[in-house]
Protein backbone atom coordinates (compact mmCIF):
# COMPACT_ATOMS: atom_id res chain seq x y z
CA UNK A 1 0.00 0.00 0.00
CA UNK A 2 1.06 3.34 -0.73
CA UNK A 3 1.01 5.65 2.50
CA UNK A 4 1.73 9.82 2.22
CA UNK A 5 0.22 12.66 3.19
CA UNK A 6 -1.89 15.49 1.84
CA UNK A 7 -2.69 19.41 2.49
CA UNK A 8 -5.25 21.87 1.85
CA UNK A 9 -2.75 24.66 2.28
CA UNK A 10 -4.94 26.80 4.76
CA UNK A 11 -3.55 29.94 6.66
CA UNK A 12 -4.79 29.27 9.93
CA UNK A 13 -3.95 31.65 13.31
CA UNK A 14 -1.84 29.31 15.66
CA UNK A 15 -4.74 29.57 18.45
CA UNK A 16 -1.96 28.83 21.38
CA UNK A 17 0.17 31.69 20.58
CA UNK A 18 -2.40 34.19 18.08
CA UNK A 19 0.52 33.56 14.82
CA UNK A 20 -0.45 33.69 11.95
CA UNK A 21 1.66 32.56 9.13
CA UNK A 22 1.91 34.55 5.77
CA UNK A 23 1.29 33.54 2.68
CA UNK A 24 4.82 33.03 1.89
CA UNK A 25 5.62 31.20 5.21
CA UNK A 26 2.73 28.93 4.57
CA UNK A 27 3.94 27.76 0.77
CA UNK A 28 7.79 27.36 1.79
CA UNK A 29 6.38 25.51 4.73
CA UNK A 30 4.78 23.20 2.16
CA UNK A 31 7.82 22.61 0.16
CA UNK A 32 9.35 21.65 3.64
CA UNK A 33 6.67 19.28 4.41
CA UNK A 34 6.74 17.76 1.11
CA UNK A 35 10.59 16.88 0.98
CA UNK A 36 10.37 15.42 5.02
CA UNK A 37 7.37 12.94 3.91
CA UNK A 38 10.11 11.55 1.27
CA UNK A 39 12.93 12.21 3.68
CA UNK A 40 11.04 9.50 5.86
CA UNK A 41 9.66 7.50 3.38
CA UNK A 42 6.60 8.27 2.93
CA UNK A 43 5.33 7.36 -0.78
CA UNK A 44 2.63 10.30 -1.34
CA UNK A 45 2.73 13.91 -1.39
CA UNK A 46 -0.71 15.42 -2.33
CA UNK A 47 -2.06 19.19 -2.33
CA UNK A 48 -5.70 20.53 -2.51
CA UNK A 49 -6.75 23.22 -5.03
CA UNK A 50 -7.61 26.66 -3.86
CA UNK A 51 -8.57 29.67 -5.46
CA UNK A 52 -9.63 31.60 -2.29
CA UNK A 53 -8.46 32.57 1.43
CA UNK A 54 -7.77 31.29 3.80
CA UNK A 55 -5.95 29.39 1.70
CA UNK A 56 -2.40 29.23 0.37
CA UNK A 57 -2.70 26.26 -1.61
CA UNK A 58 -2.44 26.54 -5.05
CA UNK A 59 -4.13 27.79 -7.47
CA UNK A 60 -2.12 25.83 -10.09
CA UNK A 61 -1.15 22.55 -8.41
CA UNK A 62 1.49 21.84 -11.04
CA UNK A 63 3.21 25.11 -10.25
CA UNK A 64 3.74 23.55 -6.80
CA UNK A 65 4.27 20.25 -7.47
CA UNK A 66 6.89 20.82 -10.07
CA UNK A 67 9.08 22.81 -7.60
CA UNK A 68 8.62 19.53 -5.15
CA UNK A 69 9.80 17.35 -8.38
CA UNK A 70 12.81 19.36 -8.83
CA UNK A 71 13.77 19.11 -4.95
CA UNK A 72 13.13 15.11 -4.35
CA UNK A 73 14.02 11.65 -6.03
CA UNK A 74 11.34 9.30 -5.26
CA UNK A 75 7.90 9.88 -3.73
CA UNK A 76 4.82 10.51 -5.65
CA UNK A 77 3.66 13.62 -6.53
CA UNK A 78 -0.26 14.45 -6.97
CA UNK A 79 -3.03 16.27 -6.18
CA UNK A 80 -5.40 16.04 -4.13
CA UNK A 81 -7.99 17.82 -5.90
CA UNK A 82 -7.49 19.03 -9.38
CA UNK A 83 -10.80 20.90 -10.23
CA UNK A 84 -12.61 19.17 -13.23
CA UNK A 85 -15.38 20.95 -12.90
CA UNK A 86 -14.34 25.13 -13.17
CA UNK A 87 -10.45 24.43 -15.22
CA UNK A 88 -10.24 24.02 -18.90
CA UNK A 89 -9.69 21.23 -19.74
CA UNK A 90 -7.33 21.77 -22.68
CA UNK A 91 -5.47 23.50 -19.84
CA UNK A 92 -5.58 21.16 -17.43
CA UNK A 93 -3.84 18.75 -20.19
CA UNK A 94 -1.35 20.54 -21.49
CA UNK A 95 -0.24 21.46 -16.99
CA UNK A 96 -0.32 17.94 -16.06
CA UNK A 97 1.49 16.85 -19.34
CA UNK A 98 4.46 19.18 -18.37
CA UNK A 99 4.37 18.37 -15.00
CA UNK A 100 4.43 14.53 -16.26
CA UNK A 101 7.66 14.70 -18.15
CA UNK A 102 9.29 17.45 -15.22
CA UNK A 103 8.74 14.75 -12.76
CA UNK A 104 9.77 11.76 -15.15
CA UNK A 105 6.51 10.34 -14.55
CA UNK A 106 6.61 10.55 -10.88
CA UNK A 107 3.10 11.85 -10.47
CA UNK A 108 -0.65 11.02 -10.78
CA UNK A 109 -3.75 13.41 -10.38
CA UNK A 110 -7.38 13.23 -8.47
CA UNK A 111 -10.07 15.07 -10.45
CA UNK A 112 -12.76 16.57 -8.37
CA UNK A 113 -15.57 19.13 -8.13
CA UNK A 114 -14.65 21.23 -4.96
CA UNK A 115 -16.78 22.19 -2.29
CA UNK A 116 -16.74 26.04 -2.64
CA UNK A 117 -19.66 27.17 -4.29
CA UNK A 118 -18.21 30.68 -5.26
CA UNK A 119 -15.55 29.37 -7.13
CA UNK A 120 -17.83 28.33 -9.91
CA UNK A 121 -19.53 31.82 -11.05
CA UNK A 122 -15.48 32.87 -10.55
CA UNK A 123 -15.04 31.35 -13.74
CA UNK A 124 -18.10 31.60 -15.26
CA UNK A 125 -19.83 28.09 -14.59
CA UNK A 126 -22.91 26.74 -12.73
CA UNK A 127 -22.26 24.81 -9.25
CA UNK A 128 -26.20 23.63 -10.24
CA UNK A 129 -24.36 21.81 -13.49
CA UNK A 130 -21.20 20.58 -11.50
CA UNK A 131 -22.10 16.18 -11.95
CA UNK A 132 -22.47 17.03 -15.85
CA UNK A 133 -19.13 19.67 -16.04
CA UNK A 134 -17.30 16.51 -14.27
CA UNK A 135 -18.51 13.92 -16.90
CA UNK A 136 -18.46 16.22 -20.30
CA UNK A 137 -14.79 17.65 -19.00
CA UNK A 138 -13.20 14.42 -18.14
CA UNK A 139 -14.36 12.67 -21.28
CA UNK A 140 -13.08 15.73 -23.39
CA UNK A 141 -9.73 15.25 -21.28
CA UNK A 142 -9.14 11.69 -22.11
CA UNK A 143 -9.66 12.18 -25.25
CA UNK A 144 -6.75 15.21 -25.41
CA UNK A 145 -4.40 12.97 -23.87
CA UNK A 146 -4.74 9.72 -25.96
CA UNK A 147 -5.65 11.41 -29.30
CA UNK A 148 -3.11 13.51 -31.51
CA UNK A 149 -5.77 15.37 -33.43
CA UNK A 150 -8.75 16.48 -31.51
CA UNK A 151 -12.28 16.95 -33.01
CA UNK A 152 -14.79 17.40 -30.37
CA UNK A 153 -17.88 19.35 -29.77
CA UNK A 154 -19.90 19.43 -26.88
CA UNK A 155 -22.19 21.63 -24.05
CA UNK A 156 -20.11 23.43 -22.21
CA UNK A 157 -17.21 24.86 -24.28
CA UNK A 158 -15.98 26.11 -27.56
CA UNK A 159 -15.52 23.04 -30.03
CA UNK A 160 -12.08 21.95 -30.93
CA UNK A 161 -11.34 21.38 -34.33
CA UNK A 162 -7.85 19.10 -35.24
CA UNK A 163 -6.56 20.56 -32.40
CA UNK A 164 -3.34 18.99 -30.57
CA UNK A 165 -2.63 19.28 -26.70
CA UNK A 166 0.68 19.78 -26.17
CA UNK A 167 3.19 18.53 -24.91
CA UNK A 168 1.70 15.36 -25.36
CA UNK A 169 1.95 12.44 -22.18
CA UNK A 170 5.40 11.38 -21.43
CA UNK A 171 5.94 7.87 -23.21
CA UNK A 172 2.38 8.60 -24.76
CA UNK A 173 0.97 7.15 -21.58
CA UNK A 174 -1.59 9.44 -20.05
CA UNK A 175 -1.00 10.14 -16.16
CA UNK A 176 -2.94 7.88 -13.60
CA UNK A 177 -5.87 9.58 -12.52
CA UNK A 178 -8.50 9.10 -9.60
CA UNK A 179 -11.52 10.67 -8.92
CA UNK A 180 -12.31 12.28 -5.49
CA UNK A 181 -15.87 12.20 -4.54
CA UNK A 182 -17.63 12.16 -0.72
CA UNK A 183 -21.06 11.81 -1.45
CA UNK A 184 -21.62 11.61 -5.17
CA UNK A 185 -22.50 8.21 -6.71
CA UNK A 186 -22.11 9.30 -10.47
CA UNK A 187 -18.22 10.17 -9.60
CA UNK A 188 -17.52 7.07 -8.32
CA UNK A 189 -19.39 5.56 -11.40
CA UNK A 190 -17.09 7.40 -13.67
CA UNK A 191 -14.15 6.24 -12.02
CA UNK A 192 -15.20 2.66 -12.33
CA UNK A 193 -16.29 3.08 -16.16
CA UNK A 194 -12.94 4.51 -17.17
CA UNK A 195 -11.29 1.56 -15.04
CA UNK A 196 -9.91 4.40 -12.78
CA UNK A 197 -8.57 4.62 -9.40
CA UNK A 198 -11.68 6.38 -6.78
CA UNK A 199 -10.38 8.40 -3.67
CA UNK A 200 -13.20 8.86 -1.09
CA UNK A 201 -11.73 11.45 0.91
CA UNK A 202 -14.04 10.57 4.45
CA UNK A 203 -12.44 12.63 6.88
CA UNK A 204 -15.77 14.32 8.05
CA UNK A 205 -17.83 10.98 7.38
CA UNK A 206 -18.63 7.78 9.64
CA UNK A 207 -17.15 4.84 7.92
CA UNK A 208 -20.22 3.07 6.72
CA UNK A 209 -21.15 6.07 4.28
CA UNK A 210 -17.71 5.42 3.33
CA UNK A 211 -17.85 1.95 3.05
CA UNK A 212 -20.88 2.57 0.86
CA UNK A 213 -19.34 4.53 -1.83
CA UNK A 214 -16.05 2.21 -2.21
CA UNK A 215 -18.51 -0.84 -2.55
CA UNK A 216 -20.37 1.17 -5.50
CA UNK A 217 -17.29 2.20 -7.20
CA UNK A 218 -16.20 -1.50 -6.61
CA UNK A 219 -19.35 -3.18 -8.05
CA UNK A 220 -19.34 -1.38 -10.85
CA UNK A 221 -16.08 -1.24 -11.43
CA UNK A 222 -15.99 -5.27 -12.15
CA UNK A 223 -19.44 -4.31 -14.08
CA UNK A 224 -17.18 -2.38 -16.90
CA UNK A 225 -14.84 -5.16 -17.34
CA UNK A 226 -11.24 -3.80 -15.63
CA UNK A 227 -10.84 -6.86 -13.32
CA UNK A 228 -12.51 -8.35 -10.12
CA UNK A 229 -14.14 -5.92 -7.60
CA UNK A 230 -11.37 -6.50 -5.33
CA UNK A 231 -9.19 -5.50 -7.75
CA UNK A 232 -10.13 -1.97 -7.86
CA UNK A 233 -8.14 0.86 -6.91
CA UNK A 234 -8.88 2.53 -3.70
CA UNK A 235 -8.01 5.19 -1.66
CA UNK A 236 -8.79 6.55 1.84
CA UNK A 237 -7.96 9.77 3.76
CA UNK A 238 -7.44 10.54 7.09
CA UNK A 239 -6.31 13.14 10.16
CA UNK A 240 -3.79 12.26 12.95
CA UNK A 241 -1.95 13.89 15.38
CA UNK A 242 0.09 11.89 17.92
CA UNK A 243 2.15 11.95 21.16
CA UNK A 244 3.66 8.84 22.77
CA UNK A 245 0.76 8.94 25.28
CA UNK A 246 -2.29 9.75 24.43
CA UNK A 247 -3.42 12.01 27.22
CA UNK A 248 -0.31 14.28 25.60
CA UNK A 249 -1.71 13.85 22.12
CA UNK A 250 -5.09 14.73 23.42
CA UNK A 251 -4.10 18.22 25.16
CA UNK A 252 -2.13 19.39 22.99
CA UNK A 253 -4.62 19.04 19.52
CA UNK A 254 -7.92 20.29 21.77
CA UNK A 255 -7.17 24.27 20.91
CA UNK A 256 -6.55 23.54 17.25
CA UNK A 257 -9.25 21.35 16.95
CA UNK A 258 -11.52 23.55 18.77
CA UNK A 259 -10.99 26.29 16.56
CA UNK A 260 -10.34 25.23 13.46
CA UNK A 261 -11.85 27.21 10.51
CA UNK A 262 -13.70 23.81 9.04
CA UNK A 263 -15.03 22.16 12.19
CA UNK A 264 -14.03 23.98 14.97
CA UNK A 265 -17.26 25.13 17.53
CA UNK A 266 -18.87 22.18 16.50
CA UNK A 267 -18.45 18.74 17.49
CA UNK A 268 -16.67 17.67 20.67
CA UNK A 269 -13.03 16.26 19.73
CA UNK A 270 -14.60 13.08 21.30
CA UNK A 271 -17.25 13.13 19.43
CA UNK A 272 -15.85 13.97 15.82
CA UNK A 273 -12.51 11.17 16.45
CA UNK A 274 -15.53 8.51 17.23
CA UNK A 275 -17.59 9.30 14.12
CA UNK A 276 -14.65 9.98 11.53
CA UNK A 277 -11.54 8.78 10.96
CA UNK A 278 -9.69 11.65 12.89
CA UNK A 279 -7.35 9.87 15.81
CA UNK A 280 -5.48 11.45 18.25
CA UNK A 281 -3.69 9.87 20.63
CA UNK A 282 -0.67 7.44 20.49
CA UNK A 283 1.36 5.60 17.63
CA UNK A 284 0.18 2.21 18.42
CA UNK A 285 -4.02 4.21 18.29
CA UNK A 286 -3.07 5.17 15.10
CA UNK A 287 -1.71 1.80 14.14
CA UNK A 288 -4.94 -0.43 15.60
CA UNK A 289 -7.16 2.21 13.90
CA UNK A 290 -6.24 2.94 10.32
CA UNK A 291 -5.09 -1.45 10.22
CA UNK A 292 -8.42 -1.93 10.57
CA UNK A 293 -9.81 0.07 7.71
CA UNK A 294 -9.23 -2.49 5.04
CA UNK A 295 -12.08 -4.75 7.44
CA UNK A 296 -14.35 -2.68 6.17
CA UNK A 297 -13.55 -1.07 2.62
CA UNK A 298 -11.23 -4.29 1.16
CA UNK A 299 -7.41 -4.27 0.38
CA UNK A 300 -7.24 -0.91 -0.40
CA UNK A 301 -3.77 0.96 -2.71
CA UNK A 302 -3.52 4.64 -1.04
CA UNK A 303 -3.86 5.88 2.48
CA UNK A 304 -3.34 9.47 2.85
CA UNK A 305 -3.43 11.72 6.21
CA UNK A 306 -3.85 15.32 6.43
CA UNK A 307 -1.65 16.59 9.31
CA UNK A 308 -0.74 20.07 8.82
CA UNK A 309 -4.16 21.63 9.44
CA UNK A 310 -5.57 23.73 11.96
CA UNK A 311 -2.63 26.61 12.32
CA UNK A 312 0.03 23.80 13.50
CA UNK A 313 3.16 24.80 13.52
CA UNK A 314 5.62 23.53 10.98
CA UNK A 315 7.98 22.29 14.04
CA UNK A 316 4.98 20.30 15.29
CA UNK A 317 3.83 19.08 11.72
CA UNK A 318 7.73 17.67 10.94
CA UNK A 319 7.53 16.12 14.29
CA UNK A 320 4.47 14.22 13.48
CA UNK A 321 5.95 13.38 9.78
CA UNK A 322 9.12 11.84 11.77
CA UNK A 323 6.44 9.53 13.89
CA UNK A 324 4.40 8.40 11.42
CA UNK A 325 7.49 7.23 9.05
CA UNK A 326 9.38 6.28 11.63
CA UNK A 327 6.83 4.10 13.42
CA UNK A 328 3.31 4.21 12.13
CA UNK A 329 3.66 3.72 8.45
CA UNK A 330 6.16 0.77 8.41
CA UNK A 331 3.75 -1.34 10.64
CA UNK A 332 1.08 -0.63 8.67
CA UNK A 333 2.87 -1.71 5.78
CA UNK A 334 3.46 -5.03 7.46
CA UNK A 335 -0.22 -5.35 8.03
CA UNK A 336 -1.00 -4.41 4.49
CA UNK A 337 0.85 -7.08 3.27
CA UNK A 338 0.35 -9.68 5.20
CA UNK A 339 -3.38 -9.27 4.93
CA UNK A 340 -3.66 -8.48 0.80
CA UNK A 341 -4.42 -11.22 -1.78
CA UNK A 342 -2.12 -11.75 -4.31
CA UNK A 343 -4.23 -10.93 -7.48
CA UNK A 344 -5.08 -7.62 -5.59
CA UNK A 345 -2.69 -4.07 -6.53
CA UNK A 346 -0.52 -3.21 -3.81
CA UNK A 347 -0.43 0.02 -4.82
CA UNK A 348 -1.95 2.46 -7.95
CA UNK A 349 -0.26 1.61 -11.13
CA UNK A 350 3.07 3.60 -11.63
CA UNK A 351 4.28 5.03 -15.25
CA UNK A 352 6.71 2.84 -15.71
CA UNK A 353 4.06 -0.32 -14.87
CA UNK A 354 1.45 1.50 -17.35
CA UNK A 355 4.50 1.84 -19.96
CA UNK A 356 5.37 -1.91 -19.63
CA UNK A 357 1.36 -2.70 -20.06
CA UNK A 358 1.00 -0.76 -23.07
CA UNK A 359 3.80 -2.39 -25.09
CA UNK A 360 2.38 -5.63 -23.84
CA UNK A 361 -0.99 -4.65 -25.10
CA UNK A 362 0.21 -3.29 -28.51
CA UNK A 363 2.34 -6.57 -28.57
CA UNK A 364 -0.85 -9.23 -28.12
CA UNK A 365 -2.60 -6.84 -30.76
CA UNK A 366 -0.20 -7.77 -32.98
CA UNK A 367 -0.24 -11.15 -32.63
CA UNK A 368 -4.02 -10.98 -32.35
CA UNK A 369 -4.27 -12.44 -28.72
CA UNK A 370 -5.35 -9.03 -27.10
CA UNK A 371 -7.50 -9.51 -23.93
CA UNK A 372 -11.25 -7.72 -23.93
CA UNK A 373 -10.32 -6.52 -20.48
CA UNK A 374 -8.87 -3.18 -20.07
CA UNK A 375 -7.58 -3.12 -16.55
CA UNK A 376 -6.95 -0.36 -14.48
CA UNK A 377 -4.43 0.78 -16.37
CA UNK A 378 -6.79 1.18 -19.04
CA UNK A 379 -6.40 4.53 -21.62
CA UNK A 380 -8.45 5.50 -23.99
CA UNK A 381 -12.12 5.53 -24.61
CA UNK A 382 -13.99 8.67 -25.84
CA UNK A 383 -17.28 7.57 -24.30
CA UNK A 384 -19.06 9.04 -21.34
CA UNK A 385 -20.16 6.91 -18.50
CA UNK A 386 -23.94 6.28 -18.26
CA UNK A 387 -26.10 7.68 -15.35
CA UNK A 388 -26.51 5.60 -12.02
Amino acid sequence: MEFGIFTVGDVTTDPTNGTTPTENERIKATVAIAKKAEEVGLDVFATGEHHNPPFAAPANPPVLLANIAAQTEKIVLSTSTTLITTNDPVRIAQDYAYLQHLADGRMDLMMGRGNTGPVYPWFGKDIRQGIELAVENYALLRQLWTEEAVNWAGKHRTPLQGFTSTPRPLDGIAPFVWHGSIRSPEIAEQAAYYGDGFFHNNIFWPMSHTKQMVQLYRRRFEHHGHGSADQAIVGLGGQVFMRPNSQDAVREFRPYFDNAPVYGHGPSLESFSRETPLTVGSPQQVIERYGAMADQVGDYQRQLFLIDHAGLPLKTVLEQLDILGGEVVPELRKIADARRPAHVPAHAPRHAERVAQAERDAEAIATGSASTTTGATSTSTTETPAEV
